[in-house]
């Protein structure tokens, strides 16, 4: 997939879908429930079927992005390799990791590109051959007993903690919706479920945070207005100026002239 610019893309959740992402060309970051990634032309992401959005690293400016994924699916894992996916209890620890392109997955990437520019030489066979290949390779990466073990394990997200990912996203420009699609689950599950942990409405909770951040920025540091309002999460000047009055009685600009004084 070839990109000239975007800001925030979700990968939607779908069952049982797990992946691997060359960046091939510029920067992208992916925002997973609890880890926030960096990506260059010399990583990858590693991913089980779990909720995430893709950024774009330099929303400033357009940048071409080239990315090349591999989807992974069970049933045609294990038409491939002739064995149920249920049979092992291996775990790995991590719904996302970040992976350097050592010598052999830069071999594959650049096997896969050959087989894309020349469709014509592409079968059936010589696609399952290859996901064969990149199963092999990532399972002796990831030090797996074997690739029954690992592919069993891909397909089993690990869990994560509804208030871990609430607080590692709660200065990030995410609306409710956002949040809530990080967490998978509906809006009016997550409102349920974030007074159930936080004892408050999700947009109060969120908003005081950041205003709170934000009064320590100003009284702690000489950055603008504008740059504090970016830092804390709001991707407009005039919603931030809005919530900190409402909160604090004074404009952003007022308030820290009083503090001057």
């Amino acid at each position: 997939m070839i990109v000239s610019h975007f800001d925030r893309v979700p990968k939607e959740y779908i069952e049982n879908e797990a992946c691997f992402v060359f960046v091939n060309e510029g920067e992208i970051s992916v925002r997973a429930p609890d880890h926030y990634i960096h990506l260059t032309n010399n990583s990858g992401i590693l991913a089980k079927c779990i909720p995430y959005f893709v950024e774009n690293s330099n929303s400033t400016f357009d940048q071409k992005i080239e990315v090349l994924g591999i989807m992974l699916y069970p049933e045609v894992i294990e038409e491939l390799f002739n064995f149920s996916l249920f049979d092992s209890s291996y775990k790995l620890n991590y719904n996302e990791k970040k992976l350097i392109i050592d010598q052999q997955l830069q071999s594959f990437k650049e096997s896969i590109l050959l087989l894309i520019n020349n469709p014509e030489i592409v079968d059936e066979d010589m696609i399952g051959l290859k996901i064969k290949e990149f199963i092999l390779i990532i399972s002796k990466i990831e030090n797996a007993p074997s690739s029954l073990e690992f592919l069993s394990a891909l397909f089993q997200p690990a869990r994560f903690d509804f208030k871990k990912v609430v607080e590692q996203n709660l200065f990030s420009d995410l609306s409710i919706e956002q949040l809530a699609s990080l967490t998978n689950t509906s809006l009016s599950s997550f409102k349920r479920k974030f007074n159930e942990v936080f004892n408050d409405t999700p947009n109060h909770y969120i908003n005081s945070k950041k205003i709170e951040k934000a009064i320590f920025k100003i009284l702690s540091s000489a950055d603008s207005i504008s740059q504090i309002a970016y830092e804390v999460g709001y991707d407009s000047l005039a919603t931030f100026n809005r919530n900190f009055k409402k909160i604090t009685g004074k404009s952003p600009t007022e308030f820290k002239l009083s503090q001057n004084d």
